[in-house]
């Protein structure tokens, strides 16, 4: 940030914090795209709704979307094409027939954590530069922004329902 001027300009505007976070998950974005796929062939947000069903078995799609704030459409590609290739599987829910809950396989459990250890080695690049002391400050903090329910509604931008 010190060496260009712009993103210290924009950083320390009136919209520094939502530019600053911004930022961090963006540039993040698109090194973990570029990665998962040229190596998985795969869309990020794939490999994200894999880690939410091997993380939590039986979960069903609009599970999915309150974990990753995606639209509905996304969300049913994602399963869609784990599904195809075999990472994922669709059982009817023993509570309510016509909703699908998402299991993994063996091969789906096994490329999430192919996954997840590159995931981990690019989030110790990213928050290496904190001490363990700012790192778990910053965990607090966006528990308690994610906790927010101010994040997923606006009144200062209304969407019109």
């Amino acid at each position: 940030m010190d060496n260009d001027p712009l993103l210290a300009h924009l950083l320390n505007s009136d919209l520094k914090e939502l530019l600053s976070i911004s930022h961090i998950v963006l540039a993040n974005s698109q090194v973990t795209n570029r990665h998962i796929e040229r190596h998985y062939d795969m869309p990020v947000q794939c490999w994200s709704t894999l880690y939410v069903v091997v993380l939590s078995p039986g979960l069903r799609a609009r599970d999915v979307m309150r974990v990753f704030p995606r639209p509905q459409n996304t969300v049913s590609r994602a399963v869609n094409l784990l599904e195809s290739r075999g990472l994922i599987v669709q059982r009817p829910s023993s509570e309510d027939g016509r909703a699908k809950q998402l299991f993994p396989t063996t091969k789906g459990i096994a490329l999430s954590e192919d996954i997840r250890v590159a995931a981990l080695k690019r989030q110790a690049e990213i928050f290496g530069v904190l001490t363990a002391d700012e790192r778990a400050t910053l965990l607090t903090l966006c528990h308690k922004v994610v906790s927010n329910p101010g994040l997923y509604r606006s009144e200062a931008m209304p969407d019109g329902d």
